[in-house]
């Protein structure tokens, strides 16, 4: 190779990449033909590395503070650099790299003017070595002259770049948490324009105002980017000459970490230099402009915490109407972790005493409880242990004979005894290869779905190959982030959707439409089966995904784009910071107001307070919106994993209840000795006592049509456990062919389903039902077993021609990846011709994951089909799946298709398809 002509050296935080004089995502530049060398240097222990968009090149992947990496190029192109980890583009980790003619030259910048009173220079570079023309208040700037670079004050690898031998400061490392202000003199203004230096916190505490002495506004502002290294601020004076005027060094930060055994902020302090007029405007080549910052608020005002479960529950705010009390706590309750409430109205609680750390074989302390309120009067004064000595267990289910538990590396089942509170017999493993590298990222949150199956979520830096007990690799899911689920009694185990981060709840609509909360990443998304979803981290399992679905909603509960954990404890606007747990849809009482039913409740640790989110229907799936937030804990400790509601309507919720808000490996950082149950309850809700596992199949058929959904899904799941019969059968079908209500034939369509109630004849003739709801569940339910009869794939191609449904054709694009490839060409034919899908948020991506398997077994037939699809990234998809076979039929394919391409009329698709088949067909 030959030797490099031209060097860059970048510092990468997520903030953005950084110039040796602090230039944000400076604009690199080299002439035509420079061998080129693009460095970088971690500034923070996070993933960064650094790629070029047109080039496709990229360096390896840094993670350590300090590590070092670079890309090598030969410069014929202007392009883009940025991060291609996940969220770290949109965060700001993007620059530009330009060809230009010529001698690349640093800019001159002209001579300044030291402001002057009384014909006397002021001191406001403070090279006299004191802060004489300078008045502070409280003792941010006490001690605050700093002669050296690196400062004494700040991190060794820290560069100033102060002028001359002084600059001032109110913390760096060492002396952050002062608070106070450093005013200068006023003084005339003499030139139409000034600049200073300046460095520090980003954030809305720590700035530098310049201030008219006339009447004491404030007429600019501005803070540091986030960085030690000091950087020229232009200021235009041009409507304040022969003003009064002074400089005011605000700093009423602390630093202080909301998360015990996380560093405080370091940046929570001030830099500044160097003030001076100038005649005409200076141009700085790393000059500070307010565009380059991203200014985060002062913390969020939450005022409590440490407090009783009592005072806990009286501390709180609600919406009106309802209320909140505590139902139980230490010791009655420590750490629990997950929790359901089973058809009794009993809640079954798991206490995580071996969180964070799996215990040895046999050793562990985690148990069961079982709490009853059996009087109404809101606490939980019934408390049954129902076994203890498990082992890091993360989730719990109750229904069809026992208890399902997430206690990683195992699914385990404890079949229960005739009394409901017992085991029958020790703990069953049904699953393993359950991963816990990370244990707050395991499987969790379980929860029925309307179809029978058991479903649960697992995070994304933990991973998992499970399968039965002894099977082999080949016998295996692997997994890491997404929704799985497993059939109570076919025992099958599958991947459901693929992707997020973190998903810690799982809930379903009134439609059956499931949707999880997750963190770091936005955090809402409607859950479809078959889709691939944007990942926090990783790549999915197929190479050939290429792209993935974003979320379903339309903003993030943290502010800025610093990325999620910069606006923890600062979101309070937004709804609080990225951390979300938990997820409830609402369907209990009906008395409840409006608002909420449908709706998606989620805890926000870092916000104290439980958020709403807001879903509408828009295409094939939802668009979700933000709601007014439910209730403030106000307290920093509160930490609530889940909620259930009950027969009477009112919501339970479990709080972890601790002073470390995050995940640590470190058992001696979590609490140990605390944990809360509160019952939220509106004014309306009349305590209920029942008993559904006494309830006769007829009475379990005519729950289904209950208002509350509690009943609906009890029901349903004692309902299959018994088997269903003809009679119950008979009820249902009636329900689902009379009742004018599509939720409550759909509920039907399930509770038929699961008892094995519905054959093929009856869900065909679903097909043609009038609600789109009907034929799309019917698509599901024929597709259920990954083996769809020619009949259904019949009418499942004229569905994709004919059916004015975009969630139809959803369903169908879900159902056609459930079918063997060479099956799947009719229907797919027809639904890429639909042009009214181009842009829908799911369909074009669930398209090409049913196509792409088809390429392979025929791909003149693919490569003809996606010249067609009006849905636009199948054809470079097809094309670059095409070259992955890498053989003499794939290359003819695309020669003879480029070849095509060359005669037809000249367009910028054709042009970026052309440019494409170049790229891919160039020797590697």
């Amino acid at each position: 190779m030959a030797s490099v002509t031209r060097e860059y050296t970048l510092q990468a935080t997520m903030l953005g990449y950084f110039g040796p004089d602090g230039k944000r995502n400076p604009v690199l530049q080299a002439n035509k033909g420079d061998m080129v060398r693009i460095q970088i240097v971690n500034g923070e222990n996070m993933t960064h590395d650094i790629a070029l968009e047109k080039m496709g090149l990229k360096s390896k992947t840094l993670a350590q503070k300090g590590d070092t990496t670079s890309i090598v190029f030969k410069a014929d192109q202007s392009d883009t650099y940025f991060c291609s980890i996940p969220g770290h583009r949109a965060a700001g980790m993007v620059g530009k790299f330009e060809i230009v003619e010529g001698a690349i030259n640093t800019e001159v910048v002209i001579a300044g003017f030291i402001p002057k009173k009384n014909n006397k220079a002021l001191n406001l570079g403070f090279e006299n070595g004191t802060t004489n023309d300078w008045t502070a208040t409280g003792d941010a700037f006490t001690d605050a002259l700093i002669s050296q670079d690196p400062s004494p004050v700040h991190e060794n690898d820290q560069r100033i770049n102060m002028s001359g031998k002084y600059f001032i400061t109110s913390g760096g490392t060492k002396n952050y948490k002062r608070t106070g202000t450093l005013s200068s003199v006023p003084f005339t203004v003499t030139h139409p324009f000034a600049a200073f230096k300046v460095s520090g916190g980003a954030l809305q505490d720590t700035r530098v105002e310049l201030v008219r002495t006339d009447n004491n506004e404030v007429f600019f502002q501005i803070t540091g980017s986030g960085r030690a290294t000091l950087q020229p601020v232009v200021v235009d004076l041009s409507d304040l000459q022969n003003k009064e005027i002074f400089i005011r060094l605000v700093d009423n930060e602390t630093g202080i970490s909301q998360i015990p055994y996380i560093g405080d902020d370091k940046f929570a302090h001030i830099n500044f230099d160097d003030f001076q007029f100038y005649s005409t405007r200076p141009n700085f080549p790393n000059e500070l402009k307010q565009t380059d910052i991203i200014i985060l608020p002062p913390l969020d005002p939450i005022v409590h915490s440490g407090l009783s479960g009592t005072e806990a529950a009286k501390s709180m705010t609600t919406q009106q109407g309802f209320s909140v009390k505590l139902a139980a706590a230490e010791p009655d309750v420590i750490r629990p972790i997950s929790f359901t409430i089973d058809a009794r109205g009993r809640l079954w609680v798991v206490e995580a005493h071996t969180y964070p750390i799996r215990a040895a074989e046999g050793k562990g302390k985690d148990r069961i409880l079982i709490f009853e309120d059996t009087n109404g009067d809101g606490s939980l004064d019934k408390r049954i242990v129902f076994t203890e000595g498990l082992n890091l267990i993360s989730a719990i289910e109750v229904g069809m004979g026992g208890v399902w538990l997430g206690s990683a590396p195992h699914l385990l089942f404890i079949p229960i005894d005739k009394s409901g509170d017992k085991p029958a017999g020790p703990p069953q493993i049904l699953l393993d290869g359950w991963g816990y590298e990370d244990t707050h990222e395991m499987l969790n949150n379980f929860r029925w779905g309307p179809d029978g199956w058991l479903y649960g979520t697992h995070g994304v830096f933990t991973h998992s190959n499970v399968g039965k007990p002894g099977a082999p690799d080949s016998e295996r899911t692997k997994l890491n982030a997404g929704v799985w689920r497993f059939h109570p009694t076919t025992k099958k185990f599958e991947l459901f959707a693929e992707g997020t981060s973190n998903p810690w709840g799982i809930d379903f609509n009134d439609y059956g439409h499931p949707f999880i909360t997750v963190c770091v990443i936005p955090h809402m998304f409607h859950v479809i089966q078959g889709a691939r979803y944007h990942r926090q981290a990783g790549k999915h399992f197929n190479p050939y995904t290429y792209d993935d679905i974003k979320q379903s909603g339309d903003h993030v509960h943290w502010i800025g784009d610093r990325g999620p954990h910069a606006g923890n404890f600062r979101s309070n606007s937004k709804g609080g910071g990225h951390a979300h747990a938990g997820a409830m849809i609402y369907l209990g009482s009906e008395n409840w107001p409006k608002e909420y039913r449908n709706h998606i409740f989620m805890n926000n640790i870092h916000g104290s307070r439980v958020n709403l989110d807001l879903p509408n229907r828009k295409g094939s799936g939802y668009l979700v919106s933000h709601g007014e937030d439910f209730l403030l804990t106000n307290d920093t400790w509160s930490q609530w994993l889940n909620f259930r509601y009950d027969g009477s309507g009112s919501v339970f919720a479990i709080d972890w209840y601790d002073k470390n808000q995050c995940h640590s490996p470190n058992p001696d950082v979590h609490q140990k000795t605390m944990g809360r149950i509160f019952k939220i309850s509106h004014e309306t809700d009349k305590w209920v006592q029942v008993d559904l596992t006494k309830a006769s199949d007829m009475e379990l058929v005519n729950y289904q049509l209950h208002p509350n959904e509690w009943y609906v899904r009890n029901a349903r799941v004692i309902l299959q456990e018994r088997g269903g019969n003809k009679k119950v059968h008979k009820a249902l079908k009636k329900i689902l062919n009379e009742n004018p209500d599509v939720t409550r034939q759909l509920r039907a369509l399930w509770t038929l389903h699961v008892t094995k109630g519905l054959t093929e004849k009856d869900l065909l003739p679903l097909l043609s039902h009038q609600n789109e709801y009907m034929r799309s569940w019917a698509v599901q339910l024929l597709s259920e077993d990954n083996n769809a009869s020619d009949a259904a794939l019949t009418r499942f191609a004229e569905l994709a021609k004919t059916d004015n449904s975009a969630l139809v054709r959803l369903y169908l694009s879900s159902a056609i990846q459930r079918t063997a490839p060479e099956k799947r060409w009719p229907t797919l034919e027809a639904l890429l011709q639909r042009t009214e899908d181009k842009d829908d948020h799911n369909l074009p991506l669930m398209l090409w994951y049913a196509f792409e398997p088809t390429v392979p077994t025929d791909i003149n037939r693919a490569v003809e089909l996606a010249m067609k699809a009006k849905v636009p990234q199948v054809l470079p998809f097809t094309i670059q799946r095409v070259a992955a076979l890498n053989n003499a039929e794939s290359v003819k394919t695309l020669q003879s298709l480029q070849q095509r391409l060359e005669k037809m009329e000249h367009s910028d698709q054709n042009h970026e398809v052309q440019a494409l088949i170049k790229k891919v067909l160039e020797p590697k």
